[in-house]
């Protein structure tokens, strides 16, 4: 089985930290979010990945590289305009052959993954088997309704009135059935070819689809608030390690991961955290529920459910809920603040 990764999206609920960088690149628990798709794929024992991307191909690249260190080749593919997902099939077709494939959306985080889903899909072999969640408002989302037994019934994308409360996840299995289905369809309303309609096509056409439920955490990581969500999500499941160096008077407490080269001083770590590589903590309190990048400073400051990219520099704040962006400065000030900022900038707090 192949996989095709989708990767091109412009990322607009995640501005302005997306105007720098894919929405994909994000890092939830010092880890973009596109290597937490491509370690699960890893798991499913796929290593043949198409990653379709789009107008930030070199950024995407730099961080994944051919795939050999997730144990897989990866094979890029254009997408110029963001035509719709069926429309990334229609590009890949020349990757994917004839093959059993599984499509995954790059900003898509199932922490407890998928696989006895994928094995009921080689044991099965429909054309098509969705992966669906239960939500209390499946309006912004595409919708199935199954019958008992598992067989997906109808498909529609973002309805006002849903039939159903199950909802595609953005994981999908896919026999070469729905290369037809994707040349029989049409754009829809949004001038884009939907992958909802091309799965509707093949259950109109009599082809097996089914659907599987998931039970575990799952976002899209398309907003702030999914982003911080899932990096606590993400922080909780991990061991304890400490390679940085702690003076004597500093504190550590939990499941803390400070990486190599970290240094902590006269500071309190509360976990869940982890503290990335060359980073100096001085005179202050992070987390829970907080990651800090790599090369970053943080000096007097008392940080919690946060997020803080590469090379930033904070001092003398208080700050919770926050997305700080890469080699940004939040400057000396005493109020506390939630705050989302892009890459490169400089922020002055004020009391």
């Amino acid at each position: 089985m192949k996989a095709l990764v989708l990767s091109g999206g412009s990322g607009t609920r995640m501005r302005p930290l997306s105007h720098s960088m894919p929405k994909q690149l994000i890092p939830i628990a010092n880890k973009p979010v596109l290597e937490h798709v491509l370690e699960s794929l890893r798991e499913l024992g796929v290593t043949e990945i198409g990653l379709v991307v789009g107008d930030r191909r070199a950024q995407i690249a730099e961080v994944v590289g051919d795939g050999s260190r997730f144990g897989a080749r990866v094979t890029y593919i254009s997408q110029p305009r963001p035509l719709g997902l069926a429309h990334c099939v229609k590009l890949a077709r020349r990757f994917l052959g004839d093959d059993d494939f599984v499509m995954y959306l790059g900003d898509c985080v199932l922490a407890g993954g998928i696989g006895p889903i994928a094995e009921e899909f080689r044991a099965l072999r429909p054309a098509a088997q969705l992966v669906v969640r239960r939500v209390a408002d499946p309006r912004a989302f595409g919708v199935a309704e199954l019958d008992a037994a598992g067989a997906v019934l109808r498909v529609t994308e973002k309805p006002e009135r849903p039939a159903s409360d199950l909802v595609m996840v953005g994981v999908y299995f896919f026999t070469a059935a729905v290369h037809e289905a994707v040349e029989r369809i049409t754009p829809g309303r949004r001038g884009e070819l939907e992958i909802t309609d091309a799965v509707q096509w093949m259950v109109d056409h009599q082809l097996e689809v089914r659907a599987s439920v998931y039970e575990g955490y799952w976002t899209d990581a398309g907003r702030v608030d999914d982003v911080l969500d899932c990096n606590r999500r993400m922080l909780a499941t991990q061991a304890r390690g400490i390679a940085g160096q702690l003076d004597g008077i500093s504190d550590v407490r939990g499941e803390v991961v400070i990486e190599p080269g970290a240094r902590i001083i006269a500071s309190t770590i509360e976990g869940p955290a982890i503290i990335g590589a060359d980073t100096l903590i001085v005179d202050s309190h992070v987390g829970p529920n907080t990651s800090i990048g790599t090369g970053c400073v943080v000096r007097a400051t008392r940080i919690a459910d946060s997020i803080v990219l590469h090379g930033a520099s904070i001092e003398e704040a208080s700050l919770r809920g926050s997305l700080i962006g890469r080699f940004t400065t939040v400057a000396p000030g005493q109020a506390h603040h939630r705050l989302v900022v892009g890459d490169h900038t400089r922020i002055e707090l004020t009391t």
